[in-house]
């Protein structure tokens, strides 16, 4: 019974589930057909909505459309209105507002750049064309601004001005070379001090006015305008600038000029020259260069070719006549002024080469520094004229006296003078040679110096009087050995020169007492004075004598020793030692050989003169008589009559 139950129940259950799973699929199947359905009408939704699509999107793209052009016809309307605004500041000018007139110029420029991006739009054509114009004009405008404002403020500075500029020891009144004292040498213009000094170049335009100056020049520079703004700048500078230097002295003046004048005033002239070039260089020319780096700054080309054409004409006028000097015939006083001019070239070369840097400014730079080569080149050779002319020097003046020749003096003075100028002289001789300087200065010096002895030794052949040829001799080589001993020239020169020419005045002088002394020493020699015997011994009719010497041989000794010696007396108390040591030294050595040998005569001889009649007509002078007349010799008494 339980089985079949089962299997019943089984049964009905699978009866049940076919039956439920038959249900399922019909509902799947309708549940298909119901999407697929659905699928269909979606297609045509879509279908029929598509060209509403398409209107909608069209619809959209015309919105975007218009707000675009609304936007760019906004851009163009502003730009309209900016331009309108700017033209609006240009027509008014720029004199009462710079500032604001260069602002509407950037806009102006702005409007056209804009409008020749923007060539769709159907006027830009016209627009641009009234841009341009309009600019165009406004440019116009702006230089004549830029040449007003520039005239405006560009006067000649007054020379009290500059002189406010250089330190206090350039600021007196330039003397000439060669009148800083009696005899010349260097002057104060090639102090080394004012090398290193400070010096302020005066504001030629206002600091203020050059900002203004500069957005000018800009504006110019970028509308093309750059021939016109150096016109302009050229012709007002350059002219301001020249008549700055007028005012200060400076001249033009040719080699002709210069070959015409008179020494004393070219001498003047040379020194004014050297004072001038120092201020042009230092505050001038470095005053135009400062204003033009402001006026033109980021216009590189333009600032170094405005600042080159400003100055280039008052740079050939201030090295024109340092040419000329150096063209011109060549004389011994000419060097010192040709080594002052050198010296102050040598000086402001480094400053040159700043200041005129640059392309534009490259033949003013080469023009300085050829004056300072052919300034070195004319020194060097009328260095080589002195010597020459030293050795050469054919003057027939004699010093009658004996003193120092006019030509010692004056060659001795130009050597000293040669070793103020040390420092320079070895420059100088480094330009044309490599070798050791102070050896080649040492070499010309003796050179020179052995010129003078040569010289010297022809001039003393013109005395007739042998003893006053070694008097001449003696004074001026001893003249020459003091002045070195008391200057630079003695360590140039050396101990062994000096010693050397001592040697030389000593034996001088030895010749001297030689000379002019043996013949009267001679005559108060006991030799020859014997009697020659006869009639006339010891007790003979007056004629007495003594050892065996006749009064007679006495008197005559006696007679020409007074004739000799106050000739001797006249003569060389009108003769010049003008040394006092030398001459002290002379008349002690002339003393020391001739007193003693009086007084040996007078006392071996005295007594026969003085126990006859009339003694003091043969014994004229003692022995102090004669040595206060020695100490009348050498002091240069008037002639009263030509003696030689």
């Amino acid at each position: 019974m339980g089985v079949p139950l089962a299997m019943e129940t089984l049964s009905e259950r699978s009866a049940f589930m076919r039956e439920s799973l038959q249900k399922s699929q019909t509902i799947t199947d309708n549940m298909v057909s119901i999407l697929g359905s659905f699928d269909h009408r979606l297609s045509a939704l879509e279908t029929a909505m598509r060209p509403t699509q398409i209107r909608t999107h069209s619809i959209r793209r015309a919105h975007e459309n218009i707000d675009k052009t609304l936007k760019a016809a906004e851009v163009i309307l502003a730009q309209f209105d900016l331009s309108r605004q700017a033209e609006a500041k240009i027509l008014r000018g720029p004199h009462e507002d710079l500032e604001s007139y260069l602002e509407a110029v950037d806009q102006l420029r702005s409007n056209i750049k804009f409008f020749s991006g923007n060539k769709s739009f159907k006027s830009s054509d016209g627009v641009l064309n009234h841009a341009n114009n309009l600019l165009a004009k406004a440019i116009l405008k702006l230089e004549e601004e830029f040449k007003q404002l520039l005239m405006s403020y560009s006067k000649p500075v007054e020379p009290d001005r500059l002189f406010d500029c250089l330190p206090t020891s350039a600021r007196h009144p330039p003397q000439s070379p060669g009148q800083n004292d009696d005899q010349g040498g260097k002057t104060n213009q090639s102090d080394p001090s004012l090398e290193n000094a400070v010096y302020t170049p005066p504001a030629l335009i206002p600091p203020r006015i050059l900002p203004l100056l500069h957005d000018l020049a800009q504006q110019m520079v970028q509308a093309g305008y750059q021939q016109q703004l150096l016109k302009i700048y050229r012709d007002t500078r350059a002219t301001v600038l020249e008549m700055s230097l007028r005012k200060l002295g400076v001249e033009k003046l040719s080699k002709d000029d210069v070959q015409k004048m008179q020494w004393e005033v070219l001498e003047a002239k040379i020194g004014n020259w050297i004072h001038f070039m120092r201020i042009a260089v230092k505050t001038l020319f470095a005053g135009e260069r400062k204003i033009s780096d402001q006026i033109f700054e980021g216009m590189d080309s333009l600032r170094t070719a405005c600042f080159a054409e400003v100055t280039k004409e008052s740079v050939a006028m201030l090295l024109s006549f340092g040419e000329a000097i150096a063209k011109s015939k060549r004389s011994p006083e000419k060097l010192f002024v040709l080594l002052d001019m050198y010296e102050i070239m040598r000086e402001l070369q480094s400053e040159i080469e700043t200041i005129f840097e640059g392309k534009a400014c490259t033949e003013m730079r080469e023009s300085a520094l050829s004056l300072t080569k052919r300034l070195a080149q004319t020194a060097q050779e009328t260095f080589g004229d002195f010597e020459e002319a030293v050795e050469k020097d054919a003057t027939k003046t004699a010093v009658l006296d004996g003193t120092v020749h006019p030509l010692t003096s004056y060659v001795i003075n130009y050597v000293k003078f040669l070793f103020d100028y040390q420092s320079t002289l070895k420059q100088l001789f480094r330009e044309f040679d490599s070798d050791e300087s102070n050896n080649q200065l040492a070499s010309v010096t003796i050179r020179i110096m052995q010129a003078l002895q040569t010289n010297l030794d022809g001039k003393s052949k013109q005395y007739k009087d042998p003893a006053l040829t070694q008097l001449f001799l003696m004074n001026n080589i001893h003249y020459m050995v003091r002045s070195v001993r008391r200057s630079e020239a003695k360590d140039l020169l050396g101990d062994d020169w000096v010693q050397i020419h001592r040697r030389i005045v000593q034996q001088h002088a030895n010749q001297y007492k030689r000379v002019a002394w043996g013949k009267i020493l001679q005559s108060l020699s006991a030799q020859g004075m014997t009697s020659s015997g006869g009639s006339g011994g010891m007790g003979g009719d007056g004629g007495g004598s003594s050892s065996g010497v006749s009064r007679a041989v006495v008197k005559d000794k006696f007679k020409a020793f007074n004739l000799q010696f106050e000739e001797l007396h006249l003569r060389q108390s009108q003769w010049t030692v003008p040394d006092s040591e030398l001459r002290e030294s002379l008349r002690l050595a002339v003393a020391e050989v001739l007193l003693p040998a009086y007084r040996s005569f007078i006392k071996r001889f005295g007594p026969l003169i003085e126990s006859g009649k009339n003694p003091q007509k043969y014994i004229r002078y003692t022995p102090e008589d004669l040595d206060r007349m020695l100490g009348e010799f050498f002091e240069g008494k008037t002639w009263n009559e030509p003696k030689r």
